[in-house]
């Protein structure tokens, strides 16, 4: 339970990050050197949890090595996204969280039978669907956001133009200049 109150959050924060994601960010050495040691760090978290569910049996351990998979699916995701730094990057993200909640959720399904089986796998499936549908609608939204953000700024650049053509000569040039300047043409 506490794991899924750390995905879930995670999305949350991954929702707040993606306001950035527009904007793709070239990758610096430090940014290198942080994507890098996060994948090492997930591998080892990795291989702690995976070794605690050596000391396990049956249907709990294939839940501990669903849980330890989707901890490191996880770290790898965020750290990917973060580097990358686009929407694209933070929607796979969530998409590859959800599959490897699914899978806990799957691995847990396994230790019961007959309907109360056939009903933790439907919801199972369900909450997949629902994340798959949710961080695609975000990235939508997102993306909606940004067209609209884009065609305002350039709305505005036009009227501000137009008013430069009420000047003449270099005081109509400064005024072009200037309205280039403040919406980014």
């Amino acid at each position: 339970m506490q794991q899924k109150s750390r995905i879930v959050a995670a999305i949350l924060v991954s929702l707040a990050c993606t306001g950035w994601a527009g904007q793709a960010v070239a990758a610096t050495g430090q940014a290198k050197a942080l994507y890098k040691s996060a994948n090492e760090q997930a591998a080892l978290k990795y291989k702690t949890a995976r070794a605690q569910c050596d000391s396990i049996t049956g249907n709990p351990k294939d839940v501990c090595i669903a849980e330890a998979k989707a901890v490191r699916a996880y770290d790898e995701a965020v750290a990917q996204a973060q580097y990358t730094n686009t929407l694209r990057a933070y929607t796979k993200a969530r998409i590859k969280i959800a599959d490897a909640n699914y899978d806990v959720d799957l691995a847990r399904c396994g230790a019961l039978t007959g309907n109360d089986k056939d009903v933790c796998v439907k919801l199972a499936k369900s909450t997949k669907i629902a994340a798959l549908a949710d961080a695609k609608a975000d990235k939508k939204v997102i993306e909606a956001r940004s067209d609209a953000r884009e065609a305002k700024r350039k709305a505005e650049y036009k009227v501000a133009a137009e008013k430069c053509d009420a000047l003449a000569g270099a005081a109509r040039d400064d005024c072009i200049k200037a309205a280039k300047i403040q919406f980014d043409e």
